[in-house]
């Protein structure tokens, strides 16, 4: 769907007009649809014009934006491997995800089915509605090959009506595409459906990309339009962190969006655009999904551009793993918030609350004394999207890195804010980023040329601050280290109030139970150091009573927790694996926490704090459409 520019200009631009003749044929895709009410995709691939010896053909185990290990192979089936002549070759298949092919002749056609049924950012997803494609979990690659141009021609259906909506640049027909490179394809998602288009540029920006909104989904067009003025706001308002909009290549961003009954929730950013997908509706839950526009638009910038050398580049063979993604997707998570906040489409107690949720969770969470924002990071192959036949006690152990660093650009911000009284912000700091590792771009499309190190980070806080040792204090204590951010007092400057969320309740800790024949089971570990865990209680035990009282659900026991004050003593009993055991809950204050405005905890609002708050969460940009 976008990118004006052909495969043809592109290649003039990556060589000099000497070498074209020399340049290697390109490697072609062709992607059809015979059943997809049975969920499967055909994929046909030719790699030619190979050097002599083995060719090793790969499928991916991981996928860019995603840091765990995903395993695409296990979705392949029905591989066949030919020469040019269409005679069949041997072939090795030493590992799961890797098949070497032998005495080709330079040229290797494969053709094999791939299955789907997942519609979110990572995996493929194909029914009788749509083909919503993540390369990686589709598409053979072969090594050694990862620079050569590539040909994808779509075969939709008959009778579809069905359309391709990809940041590829467009071929020679409409369903024929191209990619410059290997890491450029595999970040180039695609959605082929009779989605609703729309189109806009920004109002006053010279030159301003071309944004369009790609959308599958069961609403209807009237639902559409009152959502792209969110994303116009959105896109508008963006911009304004870093002064100006990325080269995107073609001028044009696309967002590709699914909205459907049988969507999972995510969002998945690309270079020059995003999926975003929900199995909820434009008319029930518009806020909800424009905040995942918000988000996703910010990586245009920070991730997609602003890399940390440890995701530069994404493989696709492994796992990247990173210790800078408190900033990479953390900062990005408190920004898609305050450019919702910034453009109108949240008020300032929805911003409060959302910060409260960050605060808290890195506050009390048990797993703040165990690992600090840069060990959480590296934590992501373990967590995202990974899963285990094993349990696991991240519940203890592990702080998303997406709060952590929500929780860590929240006071960055108000920190450079209240040192410097507003002249200096985090914006100031995301520009400096941009300037030095995002904007100079890379000299391939997909690949970016000067990537960070968390040492870059700091120096660049110290630029921006002009104070080298604050920089190395604030990484050293908060980054590096355990330490919290002086939170209630900086909030303060802004009129917001940070305090206890249910002061004078008793507390046993926060414990996931789940109703069992007629008992409330607990279903995750017990949290380290809460009255439960103190008490005996664990993972699978079986409350029978509190306090005297038999307990017939998990409504019984929070009931039985909150009606005390903190400092009594219940007993406890519960069912361990077929043996009765007794202990005493010694109930604490609820440590939770939770922002809200000056006003809405009946304090006065200077007009200081008013300034400071009309400052931070306002711009120019708002009523911009």
């Amino acid at each position: 769907m976008i990118a004006r520019v052909r495969a043809a200009v592109l290649l003039v631009f990556l060589m000099p007009l000497a070498l074209l003749s020399q340049a290697p044929p390109p490697v072609s895709y062709r992607l059809s649809f015979p059943e997809p009410e049975h969920r499967w995709m055909q994929v046909e691939a030719t790699f030619p014009g190979l050097p002599d010896g083995p060719l090793e053909l790969r499928m991916s185990r991981s996928s860019p934006g995603r840091y765990s290990l995903h395993e695409f192979a296990k979705n392949l089936y029905d591989l066949h491997v030919t020469n040019a002549a269409g005679t069949p070759l041997t072939v090795a298949h030493p590992s799961p995800d890797q098949w070497n092919v032998t005495g080709h002749g330079g040229t290797v056609r494969v053709t094999y089915r791939i299955f789907g049924d997942r519609t979110d950012g990572t995996y493929l997803g194909i029914d009788s509605t749509h083909a919503h494609i993540n390369m990686p979990s589709a598409m053979m690659w072969a090594r050694g090959l990862e620079l050569r141009p590539i040909t994808i021609r779509f075969e939709t259906p008959s009778g579809s009506m069905w359309r391709v909506g990809t940041q590829l640049f467009p071929g020679v027909d409409a369903n024929t595409y191209t990619a410059p490179n290997l890491q450029y394809m595999m970040d180039s998602p695609t959605e082929v459906s009779a989605f609703s288009l729309r189109t806009f540029t920004v109002p006053g920006v010279a030159a301003s990309p071309t944004f369009r909104v790609a959308l599958h989904h069961t609403g209807t067009d009237q639902e559409l339009d009152e959502f792209m003025r969110g994303v116009q706001r959105i896109v508008g308002e963006a911009r304004y962190v870093f002064g100006e909009y990325p080269a995107y290549e073609g001028n044009t961003y696309t967002f590709i969006a699914d909205y459907l009954p049988w969507a999972s929730g995510d969002g998945m950013e690309h270079r020059n655009s995003t999926i975003l997908t929900n199995a909820s509706s434009l008319r029930t839950n518009t806020e909800g999904l424009l905040g995942t526009v918000a988000h996703e638009f910010f990586h245009s910038w920070n991730v997609e551009r602003i890399r940390p050398r440890s995701l530069e580049p994404f493989r696709l063979d492994d796992v990247n793993m990173s210790g800078e993604l408190w900033l990479a997707e953390g900062f990005t998570e408190f920004y898609g918030e305050l450019v919702m906040a910034r453009s109108g489409l949240a008020d300032a107690s929805e911003f409060a609350r959302t910060m409260g949720g960050a605060i808290d969770q890195v506050t009390t969470s048990p797993g703040r004394r165990l690992r600090s924002a840069e060990e959480m990071s590296q934590m992501a192959p373990f967590w995202d999207a990974a899963t285990a036949v094993d349990r696991t006690n991240f519940n203890n152990t592990f702080i998303s890195y997406y709060t952590f660093g929500e929780a860590l650009a929240l006071g960055l911000d108000l920190t450079l804010r209240d040192r410097s009284d507003g002249t200096v912000t985090l914006d100031h700091y995301m520009r400096a980023l941009w300037q030095k590792f995002g904007k100079p771009g890379g000299r391939l499309p997909g690949y970016v040329d000067n990537p960070y190190t968390i040492a870059d980070l700091e120096r660049t806080l110290a630029a921006v601050s002009g104070d080298a040792p604050f920089a190395r204090d604030f990484f050293a204590r908060y980054i590096r280290g355990r330490e919290v951010v002086d939170y209630e007092r900086l909030l303060d400057r802004a009129g917001f109030t940070l305090r206890r969320s249910s002061p004078g309740q008793g507390f046993a800790g926060d414990l996931s139970l789940q109703d069992a024949q007629g008992r409330p089971r607990v279903a995750a570990a017990a949290e380290f150091g809460s009255p439960y865990y103190d008490a005996g209680l664990e993972r699978d035990d079986v409350i029978v009573s509190i306090g005297g009282i038999a307990t017939s659900g998990v409504a019984d026991v929070d009931g039985a927790v909150r009606a005390r004050k903190p400092g009594e003593a219940l007993p406890i009993v519960f069912e361990r694996r077929g043996q009765r055991v007794t202990g005493t809950l010694r109930l604490i204050n609820d440590p939770h926490v939770e922002v809200v405005l000056h006003e809405e905890a009946g304090k006065a609002v200077t007009d200081a704090q008013k300034s400071f708050r009309e400052s931070w969460l306002n711009t120019a940009a708002r009523n911009r459409f």
